[in-house]
């Protein structure tokens, strides 16, 4: 919605929407406010706050109970007793908290009653305004008493309401709040809960100003605290610290400190309870969720002291107390200290802006922050024992490890440090549970109060350091290198610290140094002795861990460690080695370090390592692998980049991750053993693995144990790289691994057999190639002698000896010799097949069996009878012997037998691919491959087909393809034959040959229909667009005979015989199977809209030669119905605007109606022609100028709202965009009385009328007629019509029509003689969005009618009648309420007058009045204007004195009764409106009377009051940014004037250009350009647009909102339009440029025109002529005199002349007879101004 103009969308709410209260639900509001008082005792914790504001030092809360109705009260006199039984069985009536402090004045009564109205005191807590609000968790109705007032709320349903009245002058001087329990079953707290809240009491007199907390249950005070602060000093500021906050909006001007005394008093009852609770305890009372502020206060401000005295024997006798006594009186005390610091604020305008925005209060220019904290002294004075009621009573007050934050009150942030901080004007959220962080401002000034804060701690530390150096003067006396005790460490080190500068030095392990090079040593760093850190009893001084606290002393980090590294220059020993490795690992382990900083550590270490007498360099920058025992053993030799075993034998797998090691593989360490075996002097000859034998087994032993583990790629690449190495020990010396074999050899006594390899297992040396086996070409070479038999011993060797033999052997025969069998031909094939004697490889041959021996294949000779299943058979098998043919090698024996006739081998071979098809394993052959032709076809016995070019399928012969023979359909899965060819070739061949009549087309469409299933959208997207259909031409479709045929496309064609488009669309029909493939290729059963509405686009006359009218009109409405779906295609909608085809008609006037104009509608014809749209006209919503102009407009037509709306879809206008329509009016009548009585029956019988109207049809419903339509009389109304396009006007006298007042009032002007029939045409089409003559017709009737008519003809009345019962009895009660009241009003006239009469005859004769007074009345009343008065007051003596001739503004000289208008009356705007009758009576309703009527009078506005307003005029005006502005003249009367109305004229100009920055607009009446207008008129523009800025200048207005127009012939001088200013140029021209260019003297126009300026400025607030107005013009004029005398060069009046102007004016006994809205030209300038 970027285009959306959303201040034209506001005006438009504005003007139209309906205005409401937004309503609040007080029950609900209060609720979900204390949903955010999550917190206990959140109303007391509001109640003290709002004492404490009021400066209260004393509190008392009294809780009193109710008795229990079903445990009696015990009738004994023992006290403890009966409180144990109110505490145990009583419930809490009402809670009374009153307190001491200022009385509630007048605003705090008033803000009491407001939700969210906060103190305005900056200096106070409370801001949100809710706090109070907390009472209505426990109270429904509280009560509030203070001084002699008092308030009670109390509820009326979910509204709340507050009743103040005054109290006796005995009642108690406090301020009292009484709240009565909501919950009449609460019980009395007691046990923990009474504790929890006496120890909530105790945390409230921490930083409020209350001296005293009292707790009463009943009459027995069970808790009383004491509050007081024995002394205050001022603190010195040291001068090195900076007292400005980082943003400098704070400063610190000045720091006390308070001692403050606390003493708490309370009864035994606080510990005893009925039951023992052990799911919650003491401590656990106040559990919220903490959020500590660490961040602000990280330098840890705990005391140095320790507390480690006992506690005294008070405390112990107190904690001792027994609590059968609940009454016994316990008492303690406990000491604590404040520093305050006192802080000044320099808050910007735009923080103090949004912080007052927000908080309703300015930010303090001076706050407060304070500070509190407990010392050993006063902890040791407070003597507490941890265990005792006391201590943890107090246990909130005194901080411990971490305190809180109070905001006024403890919340629920702690400090982080031991002590509590009170921050006043930090902004909370509205609980005032946290800090606010999340707003942008507040969060600036809540950060600048912490750092204050902060500020304010840091002061708090130098003061507690500075006492301390004070107390320990003996510290001078200790020199360096002397042993010190951990007692004067504790206070060594804090003193050297504070007493030197930020360069100050510490004790460490190197000595004295500088703090800042001083580590803490966490853990054995003895591998780092350059480095000096903390010893370790001084860990534990106050100074350290302060020091630690704030970040300035920090543990050994990894930049110490690289640096001393890197300084030292000096290796690590063995053991230092270790300790580092431990340090690295421990804080890897405790995720202190990261890998990047061990690596950059790892990078600087070097070490040394010394092993059997030689000493080795380790730089841990090249260590990357690490030594696992468990695969490698440690003695073995290791690669340079392994660290030595040693190092690492105590380190976990995740040290060595954190180290970044990498455990050493079996492969790398054994290429490395390998190749540094072949460079000299890398190694030692006794780790040379291919030449040291003992060696070569201890490595081969690692192997073997690792070998089972290892992934595949690893053993091969082993393999691989000791394959071709002589690392086996052999008794032939050190052989590579194919040249050695296993003991198990022994066939030959000189074979190279393995020695010497103990534990080396047999998979490991058997992988590396040693061999179980002879060589296989030992074996031939050996055994086969090279020929068919071998003689060994005594017997030949045959091949079937040798598969024999490697039958024994061949689970150990290696992959090499294996693929050497294969390769070898070593047997022979059978006679029938071969020459005996030729040899073959095994993969060569085929089994010896009779199947293969018949299709004529090589078979194995084999002697007797040849078993596959056997051993030997298997071996064969893998060596590559077949058991069938190839599928390839079968197509083949099968094509050639059919080529050479032989068709018993083809007949055979054909049988056994059918029967050996799954067998062999022939169905995974992919017989599209097969590209030789051996399939016999039908009806050819000697041609031939692949499987993939003939089918099974009779109906594929319809598109030319080969069929397979008959008798091998059966078998055509085996053979591989399809049924059907694939489809795209169907399609390509139907494309390519198409059928020829409609027999071929019936056959071949019925095929394709059956293969639809395989058809997808790609397809149809082809055929759809082929000419595939055949048609006759010049013949039906039908005719089979026909030999001219012609094709289309199934997309352009349709199905069924076509009745109604047979003769525009191709309509075919081939059977409903061929029909189906046609509509799957997009043939229709009938064309839908889209394709109507193309083609009535591109042929509309064949069209309507083809059909009728009527059938035409049918198509259209058809189309029409479509246009959701047709808008969519955007190139269609463009070519409907574009082309005539749409109907439309013009009523064609014979010669002879129109000799004879009573005959027309006779004479008239209706022809009917094709048109574009815009060349139409709707003429649906104005059938009444419809009958002025149907001879000249082609007109839609009118039965069907549809096709309407589709001609104006397309951009056919409505009949009343066209019309323009000028009124002439009659003067108003005297009487409105038919008037008001017809508006009445127009109200009422609306809502009757569209009742049943559907609510789409209707413009304007009942509703809105009530409020908007108004009926006047004038004497007489004529009406010029005109057609935009035509030179055509109609100038008729009407009874009746409608006018817009304004932007939303409508006013129908009648004539005494009106008819119903005209009111009922235009009633109607201000109903209806659409109105039809029937419509109006029915309205007519509903008006005329008598409702009990209307009854009997159907219509629901009742309401109507119920309605008209209602009215009368209420106008009779109002008329009797009038007549008393007039009755009193004569009276109180009488008694004023005579007492007015009484007090003229006292006072003094007439006295002189100031200058610009309003004249004395006749009768000597001040204030009033007689309405013949010439002037009155300082405004018209001041015109006078400037030039300006105030005389009576002349008559209007209208002339009553009927009267014909001719053309030229309408050039004359002014004569569009009714003028008022002079005298005439003000409209009534008609059960009114008129001589009881009376309108009240204005209430005078007071000096602020109009002061206001006048600021409200000039801040208001504003720029029209439009470049047109059209308004319609407007006429109403203004109420208080008596008989004046206001007329606004109507307005139609266009911007024309800029002159001096001014917009200038032009009349459309002055038949002229912009631009030549422009160009005419530039000097005199200008000087019309200088005069009106400095005008401007004067009011102080913006120039943009000053305009200037011009018109051809008005009484209009200026006017305001939407707070835009209007000023006439023609006025000017004519009445002051020229005196301007002759005099050369710009005063005279800038004097005129500041007045008429102060008029319309008036305007902007009201827009009527009223009292207000004239208020407003003369208070604007008035307080712009002096500048606009500086300006226009005339003397100001004096001083008192411009006071007395702004004195508001009284309302004139009686008005003139007319104002206008606008400044007339009539009277000259000042005449607008006359009343």
């Amino acid at each position: 919605m970027g285009g959306v103009d959303y201040n034209a969308l506001r005006a438009q709410a504005v003007e139209t929407g309906d205005d409401e209260a937004v309503t609040v639900n007080t029950r609900d509001l209060i609720d979900k406010i204390l949903s955010r008082y999550a917190r206990e005792w959140s109303t007391l914790r509001e109640l003290i706050q709002n004492a404490a504001d009021a400066a209260a030092t004393r509190v008392t809360i009294r809780i009193e109970t109710r008795p229990s109705t079903k445990v009696p009260s015990p009738q004994v006199e023992d006290p403890s007793v009966r409180l144990k039984h109110v505490l145990q069985h009583h419930t809490i009536e009402k809670w009374i908290i009153a307190n001491d402090g200022q009385k509630f004045r007048p605003e705090d009564w008033s803000r009491l009653k407001e939700i969210a109205k906060g103190n305005p005191d900056e200096t106070k807590i409370g801001a949100f305004g809710v706090g109070f609000y907390s009472v209505f968790s426990i109270a429904e109705n509280p009560f509030v008493t203070s001084g002699p007032e008092a308030l009670e709320f109390y509820w009326t349903g979910d509204a709340l309401y507050t009743r103040r009245f005054q109290l006796g002058m005995s009642q108690s001087t406090d301020t009292t709040f009484i709240l009565p329990m909501r919950d009449s079953t609460s019980p009395v707290p007691h046990g923990e809960d009474l504790f929890t809240l006496c120890q909530f009491l105790t945390s409230s007199m921490t930083f409020v100003g209350l001296e005293s907390v009292e707790l009463y249950i009943d009459d027995w005070r069970i808790l009383h605290l004491r509050k007081t602060i024995p002394g205050l000093v001022n603190v010195d500021i040291p001068n090195n610290i900076n007292r400005n906050t980082a943003d400098s909006l704070m400063w610190i001007s000045k720091v006390t400190q308070e001692a403050i005394q606390l003493e708490a008093e309370w009864m035994a009852a606080l510990s005893w309870s009925t039951s023992v609770r052990s799911g919650r305890g003491i401590e656990s009372a106040f559990e919220p969720a903490k959020k500590k502020l660490t961040s602000f206060f990280n330098k840890g401000l705990k005391s140095l002291g320790q507390n480690s005295e006992k506690p005294t024997d008070d405390a112990k006798r107190n904690s001792n107390t027994s609590v059968e006594d609940v009454t016994a009186i316990c008492k303690q005390k406990t000491f604590f200290h404040v520093n305050r610091a006192i802080i000044t604020t320099s808050v910007g305008h735009k923080l103090s802006t949004e912080f007052q925005r927000s908080r309703k209060k300015v930010p303090p220019k001076t706050t407060t922050v304070s500070f509190l904290s407990q010392s050993y002294d006063e902890r040791t004075a407070s003597s507490t024992d941890q265990d005792t009621m006391a201590s943890k009573l107090f246990e909130t007050v005194t901080p411990k490890a971490n305190g809180n934050i109070y905001i006024g009150f403890q919340t629920s942030q702690t400090t982080g440090l031991g002590a509590h901080l009170s921050i006043p004007s930090i902004v909370p959220t509205v609980e005032r549970e946290q800090i606010d962080l999340t707003s942008k401002h507040i969060s600036t000034w809540n950060v600048e109060l912490l750092r204050a804060t902060g500020i304010l701690a840091r002061i708090s530390w130098s003061l507690t350091m500075a006492k301390f150096q004070r107390q320990q003067a003996k510290l001078d006396g200790v020199k360096q290198g002397k042993a010190l005790t951990a007692d004067e460490l504790q206070i060594v080190v804090p003193a050297a610290f504070w007493r030197c500068s930020k360069d100050f030095e510490i004790l460490s392990s190197r000595g004295i140094v500088p703090y800042k090079n001083v580590r803490i040593a966490s853990g054995n760093l003895d591998f780092l002795e350059e480095l000096p850190v903390v010893p370790e009893p001084q860990l534990q001084a106050g100074l350290i861990k302060a020091l630690r606290a704030g970040g300035d002393l920090t543990e050994v980090q990894t930049d110490d460690i690289v640096w001393i590294l890197e300084k030292s220059k000096r290796t690590r020993t063995p053991a230092e080695m270790q300790q580092l490795l431990a340090c690295l690992t421990g804080k890897a382990r405790a995720n202190t370090i990261t890998k990047g900083e061990i690596r950059s550590i790892l990078n600087v270490a070097v070490a040394t390592d010394e092993e059997e007498g030689s000493t080795q360099v380790i730089a841990l920058n090249q260590i990357k692998t690490f030594v696992d025992p468990n695969k490698i053993p440690p003695d073995m030799p290791v690669p340079p980049s392994t660290i030595p075993f040693k190092y690492t034998k105590t380190l976990s797998k995740f040290d060595t991750d954190a180290l970044g090691f990498e455990e050493l593989p079996i492969l790398g360490w054994l290429q490395w053993l390998v190749e540094s075996g072949n460079v000299s002097g890398q190694v030692p000859k006794k780790h040379n693995i291919e030449t040291n034998p003992a060696f070569s087994s201890s490595v081969l032993k690692v192997l073997s144990k690792n070998w089972s583990g290892m992934k595949p790629e690893s053993k091969t690449t082993v393999m691989h790289m000791l394959e071709n190495r002589t690392i086996i020990p052999t008794k032939m010396g050190m052989k590579i691994p194919s040249d050695a074999y296993f003991s198990s050899v022994k066939l030959f006594d000189d074979l190279p057999v393995i020695q010497d390899l103990p534990n080396v297992k047999e998979p490991l040396l058997y992988a590396l190639g040693v061999r179980k086996t002879l060589e296989i070409g030992v074996v031939l070479e050996r055994l086969m002698g090279g020929s068919t038999y071998v003689d060994i011993g005594s017997s030949k060797w045959s091949h079937v000896d040798l598969i024999k033999y490697l039958v024994s052997v061949w689970a150990d025969v290696p992959e090499r010799d294996r693929k050497r069998l294969r390769s070898t031909p070593i047997c022979p094939v059978e006679a029938s097949s071969g020459k005996p004697e030729e040899r073959f490889c095994v993969a060569d041959l085929y089994e010896p069996n009779e199947s293969l021996r018949r299709l004529g294949l090589p078979t194995l000779q084999w002697p007797g009878t040849y078993f596959p299943e056997s051993r030997e058979g298997k071996l064969l098998r893998t060596l590559g012997l077949r058991d069938a043919p190839s599928y390839t090698n079968l197509i083949n024996i099968i094509a050639t037998a059919s080529r050479n006739a032989d068709t018993s081998l083809r007949d055979y071979g054909l049988r056994y691919l059918v029967e050996k098809y799954q067998l062999k394993g022939y169905d995974a052959s992919v017989t599209a491959d097969v590209k030789i032709p051996f399939l016999p076809l039908q009806g050819s016995e000697d041609k031939l087909s692949t499987p993939s070019e003939c089918y099974t399928n009779e109906r594929t012969a319809l598109l030319g393809f080969d069929l397979l023979k008959p008798q091998l359909h059966q078998y055509a899965l085996q053979l591989g034959v399809r049924s059907d060819p694939p489809i795209e070739q169907c399609i390509r061949r139907l494309i390519k040959s198409p059928p020829q009549n409609k027999r071929q087309a019936r056959e071949m469409f019925g095929y394709m229909t059956s293969r639809l299933g395989v058809i997808s959208n790609s397809h149809v997207d082809a055929l759809a667009s082929a000419k595939i259909v055949p048609l006759a031409v010049g013949k039906t479709v039908s005719d089979e005979k026909s030999n001219r045929v012609r094709y289309s496309t199934p997309r352009m064609c349709f199905l069924g015989d076509g009745s109604d488009f047979a003769k525009i669309f191709d309509f075919v029909d081939f059977g409903q199977e061929a029909n189906m493939f046609l509509l799957r290729c997009g043939s229709k059963n009938e064309p839908s809209a889209s394709e109507i509405a193309h083609l009535l686009t591109q042929r509309p006359a064949k069209f309507l030669t083809e059909l009728d009218v009527s059938k035409y009109m049918d198509i259209l409405v058809q189309v029409s119905r479509a246009w959701d779906t047709l808008r969519k295609d955007k190139a269609l909608v463009e070519a409907m605007r574009q082309a005539p085809f749409l109907l439309a008609s013009k009523e064609v006037i014979s010669d002879n109606a129109n000799d004879n104009p009573e005959d027309e509608e006779e004479g008239a014809a209706k022809t009917w022609q094709l048109a574009r749209a815009n060349e139409t006209i709707i003429i649906g919503d104005d059938i009444i100028n419809y009958q002025l102009f149907k001879s000249h407009v082609l007109a839609a037509p009118q039965q069907d709202e549809t096709l309407e709306d589709f001609y104006i879809h397309l951009g056919a206008p409505m009949l009343g965009s066209l019309i323009e329509e000028r009124q002439k009016f009659g003067d108003f009548t005297s009487d409105q009385t038919a008037a008001l009585k017809l508006q009445s029956i127009i109200h009422e019988r609306a809502r009757l009328y569209l009742h049943q109207t559907p609510k789409e049809a209707i413009r304007h419903d009942a509703k809105w007629v009530e409020k908007n339509v108004t009926v006047q009389a004038v004497r007489s109304i004529v009406v010029r019509t005109s057609l935009k396009g035509h030179e055509i006007k109609h100038t008729q006298a009407r009874t009746a029509t409608l006018h817009k007042e304004g932007s939303r009032a409508w006013v129908i002007y009648v004539t005494n003689n009106y008819e119903i029939w005209d009111v009922s045409q235009v009633l109607a089409n201000l109903l209806l969005r659409r109105s039809k003559p029937g419509d109006a017709m029915m309205l007519e009737t509903i008006l005329r009618s008598e409702l009990r008519s209307l009854q009997r003809k159907g219509l629901n009345i009742d309401k109507i009648l119920r309605q008209k019962e209602r009215e009368a009895k209420v106008a009779q009660e109002m008329h009797q309420q009038q007549l008393e009241q007039e009755q009193r009003s004569r009276m109180e006239q009488e008694t004023s007058q005579q007492q007015m009469d009484a007090h003229r005859d006292i006072d003094s004769p007439e006295q002189d009045r100031m200058p610009g007074d309003f004249p004395q009345s006749a009768d000597g009343k001040a204030g009033t204007i007689d309405e013949n008065q010439e002037s009155g007051g300082f405004l018209a003596d001041t015109l006078k004195k400037w030039g300006f001739d105030i005389g009576r503004k002349p008559q209007n000289n209208t002339t009553n009764g009927h009267r014909l208008v001719d053309d030229d009356d309408f050039e004359d705007p002014r004569s569009f409106h009714p003028q008022p009758e002079v005298n005439r009576p003000t409209q009534q309703q008609p059960d009114q009377q008129t001589p009881t009527s009376t309108k009240p009078t204005p209430t005078p506005m007071t000096p602020q009051e109009l002061n206001n307003e006048l600021q409200k005029a000039l801040r208001s005006s504003r720029p029209h940014t439009s470049s047109t502005l059209k308004s319609q003249p407007s006429v109403h009367k203004v109420e208080e004037m008596h008989t004046t109305c206001d007329v606004k004229p109507g307005m139609d100009i266009l911007y024309a250009g800029d002159v001096s920055s001014t917009r200038v607009f032009i009349d459309q009446d002055l038949k002229t350009t912009g631009e030549d207008f422009m160009t005419a008129n530039r000097n005199g523009l200008a000087q019309f647009a200088s005069v009106l800025q400095d005008c401007a200048a004067v009011y102080n207005v913006p120039r943009e909102s000053v305009h200037v127009f011009c018109d051809a012939d008005s009484s209009t001088v200026a006017f305001n339009r939407d707070n835009s200013l209007f000023f006439n140029y023609r006025v000017f021209r004519e009445q002051h440029l020229g005196k301007m260019l002759e005099k050369g003297s710009r005063d005279e126009p800038i004097r005129k025109w500041a007045v008429t300026m102060a008029h319309e400025l008036a305007h902007n607030i009201e827009p009527d002529h009223n009292i207000r107005f004239h208020n407003i013009m003369g208070g604007l004029f008035a307080n712009h005199v002096h500048p606009l005398a500086q300006t226009a060069g005339a003397r100001p009046p004096s001083a008192g002349t411009v006071a007395a102007a702004a004195k508001p004016a009284q309302l004139p006994r009686q008005a003139s007879s007319r104002s206008t809205s606008t400044t007339a030209t009539k009277g000259g300038f000042a005449g607008a101004f006359k009343r």
